[in-house]
């Protein structure tokens, strides 16, 4: 196939799986080299962790960052081992543009791990366990989600949407107590299907802004290079080469929405992408895209049925 018209995307925070990977693991070595090496940098055994779990402990933020970015550059690599036609453009849902930056070679493996553990760390500090929340919402119109969550945040709690996911399809973010107001009021105005994600703290809203200055000292010591392969970014739904601005907009991503039907617009309509791969576990973005749109293929790899099958459609065609 063109590689032209090929989009390589990666999943965010809530798809992280207790055994992930294991049968991949069995075939390639490249998985548990990867996960070695950033077990290494995190001091704890991070394969054993997505192995055994417990589940508790994985769906912490400050484990399952690491955890999903690096099962996802697993996969990338084994991708890319097996020949795997290479994309003209790529892209990640919030946690997922760290692992594009990893993956364009814009930041080191060990780099990433090691920021995605701080930056969740922070967030958990700022948060507690239990005081956030983060909730889906589907079936209801964009603008009516944005005015519920200004009705609710003028009690004083904070509450916003944290991802446009597609139309009708809005994450929201906040005080725990706010978030399920919100969930409530969206039920009785018609909401088809509201859920609590298993997300330990409230990404993408003003709850994260205080840790803007010390995620920004970290970042300063994190050597970032202009990607090979081109990022969109979550923020301003651009292609950003300059590492500075690179930097600037991962700091704005911990407290704007992330901007995911705008990210697949821009690739279909301005860089005519017919066909999306999701490297890396579950199969969110996949599903969403077969519901957002009928003209582009898009599947997901994560096992070796999901590889075969991709292989058949996508590597070398």
């Amino acid at each position: 196939m063109n590689s032209n018209t090929l989009a390589v995307i990666f999943p965010g925070q809530a798809s992280q799986k207790v055994g992930m990977l294991k049968d991949l693991s069995l075939h390639y070595s490249i998985v548990k080299k990867i996960f070695f090496e950033a077990s290494e940098e995190l001091g704890y055994d991070l394969w054993r962790l997505i192995q055994y779990g417990p589940v508790s402990e994985l769906n912490k933020t400050y484990k399952a960052q690491p955890a999903i970015l690096t099962a996802s550059v697993a996969v990338w690599k084994i991708w890319s081992q097996i020949g795997g036609c290479m994309p003209s453009i790529m892209a990640g849902h919030s946690l997922g543009e760290y692992t594009a930056l990893v993956c364009s070679e814009s930041i080191e493996l060990r780099s990433a791990v090691k920021l995605v553990e701080m930056r969740g760390a922070l967030m958990q500090e700022l948060v507690p366990y239990g005081k956030g929340a983060m909730s889906v919402i589907i079936g209801l119109h964009d603008e009516i989600i944005c005015e519920l969550c200004n009705e609710v945040e003028k009690t004083g709690q904070v509450v916003s949407p944290a991802g446009f996911n597609a139309p009708g399809y809005v994450v929201i973010s906040g005080d725990k107590e706010a978030v399920d107001s919100v969930n409530n009021l969206c039920k009785n105005a018609g909401a088809k299907h509201v859920f609590i994600l298993p997300i330990s703290v409230p990404s993408h809203c003003a709850l994260m802004k205080p840790m803007i200055h010390k995620f920004s000292n970290i970042l300063k010591n994190i050597v970032i290079n202009p990607p090979t392969i081109p990022v969109i970014n979550n923020t301003d739904v651009r292609i950003v080469w300059d590492p500075d601005i690179i930097r600037e907009s991962l700091i704005r991503q911990l407290y704007t929405p992330v901007r995911w039907y705008e990210i697949i617009r821009y690739c279909m309509d301005k860089k005519k992408i017919s066909h999306f791969v999701e490297i890396g576990p579950g199969n969110i973005l996949t599903k969403l895209l077969k519901n957002l749109v009928s003209n582009v293929l898009s599947i997901s790899v994560n096992s070796m049925c999901s590889l075969k099958k991709s292989i058949k459609l996508i590597v070398d065609m």
